[in-house]
């Protein structure tokens, strides 16, 4: 490269720096920062300027917690490059590390892979599994055991990628959705409208690949929407299943145990992952007391035995006891389809969607509340004003409603062994 063009890469570098670093010290009412382009591979301590998405706090690198009287300490032993606790109804975050560190996310991505394409194929539709639906998995993937020229249902399809993490059932879903190049847009695109800035997705299944990055923050927040529908839940809490003439086992291990780690009481979910670069990744869902808890922790430098597991449990326990004691450091951010309609607007169509499923009972999450009207047909107009009315409450505060989704009775009730 010519001197001169060094020289002026160097100058816009500092430049950009400069502008980065003015830009952190401006007023607090401007928007969030953007997040950082991602690496093509990942660095070994956190950015000194990462996203505020959620609150300021949770753009620093380092441990992020209240403590104060009453507020347990955080466990020792911690060993993860990142990890969040977060109360999953209110989106309250009540301590976090490194929350918006762009890491290899493992087949953890595969929460936003189901949450993209899961209400696209109703789970009876058979597809016949053709060679180019399994074109292009990376070595070594892990697979449920897809055969060229059998059939599958999409119901056995997504149990192939909730328990075994299946990346041969991952590409012949992306493949019945178009290919991989679409489904990889369409998970983009969907983790732009959760606000998951974060994120940058280049395999639909996870594997490692350069530039293919989320955070911790950002799975939580797939995990967070996914749980609103029941076909999530109930994938993502299967124990045990038959796929073909086999029978397969979930490999999240706090739900399914292991010698070393037992069940974890009050899990339902959500998604493990491991690879390479990645490093073991897992979030998770468990409720006890009523008190619904999101814990998400990435690539642990202790590489014992099931250390994600442990330093998972570690985190549960903690935010269990802390809640309802410690000030939150930041939330997590609804949709922007919830987060931005405005007051007396129509609903958008996906609004609407939401709104039948709450009073459908289908894949979406099931309402809390109904209201009834009037009949006659009088009252028509004033009826269908009422319903219009809160169809556009529904549209701005939707997320909020579904927040409140059931989790599996199975999972929340079971107890360590």
């Amino acid at each position: 490269m010519p001197a001169y063009r060094k020289t002026a890469r160097r100058s816009l570098l500092v430049a950009s720096a400069t502008l980065l670093t003015m830009s952190a010290l401006a007023p607090a009412a401007l928007a969030a920062p953007a997040s950082p382009a991602p690496s093509t591979s990942p660095t070994a301590v956190p950015p000194a300027r990462m996203s505020q998405v959620g609150g300021a706090r949770l753009g620093l690198p380092g441990t992020q917690v209240n403590l104060a009287a009453g507020v347990p300490v955080l466990p020792e032993g911690l060993t993860a490059r990142s990890w969040i606790v977060s109360d999953a109804e209110s989106g309250a975050v009540l301590a976090a590390h490194n929350a918006h560190w762009p890491l290899p996310p493992a087949s953890t991505l595969k929460m936003l892979f189901a949450d993209t394409l899961l209400p696209r194929f109703p789970k009876t539709t058979e597809h016949k599994v053709v060679p180019s639906d399994l074109a292009g998995m990376g070595a070594g993937s892990s697979v449920v055991g897809i055969k060229e020229g059998r059939s599958y249902s999409v119901h056995d399809l997504w149990l192939g990628v909730f328990l075994r993490s299946g990346n041969d059932a991952v590409h012949v879903l992306a493949a019945m959705n178009g290919g991989v190049r679409r489904t990889v847009g369409d998970m983009q695109d969907h983790a732009q409208e959760l606000q998951a800035l974060d994120t940058h997705v280049v395999s639909p299944d996870g594997y490692d690949a350069p530039e293919q990055v989320s955070s911790a923050y950002d799975l939580t927040l797939f995990a967070r929407s996914g749980l609103q529908k029941k076909d999530f839940r109930d994938y993502c809490s299967t124990v045990t299943a038959t796929f073909g003439s086999a029978e397969i086992r979930n490999t999240n291990r706090l739900l399914s145990g292991d010698t070393d780690v037992p069940v974890y009481q009050g899990i339902a979910g959500v998604k493990n992952g491991n690879t390479t670069h990645a490093g073991a990744t897992f979030t998770g869902v468990a409720e006890r007391g009523g008190k619904v808890l999101l814990v998400t922790v990435m690539n642990p430098e202790n590489h014992t035995h099931n250390e994600v597991y442990k330093e998972t449990a570690k985190l549960f326990d903690w935010g269990f006891r802390a809640a309802g004691k410690v000030t939150p450091v930041g939330e997590l951010v609804p949709p922007k389809n919830a987060a931005t309609a405005p007051a007396g607007a129509g609903p958008s169509p996906s609004s609407s969607a939401a709104a039948a499923a709450l009073g459908s009972g289908g894949s979406g999450a099931k309402p809390v509340a109904s209201a009834t009207g009037g009949h006659g047909a009088g009252g028509a107009g004033t009826a269908l004003g009422v319903a219009g009315g809160l169809l556009v409450l529904l549209a701005g505060a939707a997320y909020l409603v579904n927040r409140r989704w059931p989790l599996p009775d199975l999972m929340r009730r079971r107890t360590r062994p």
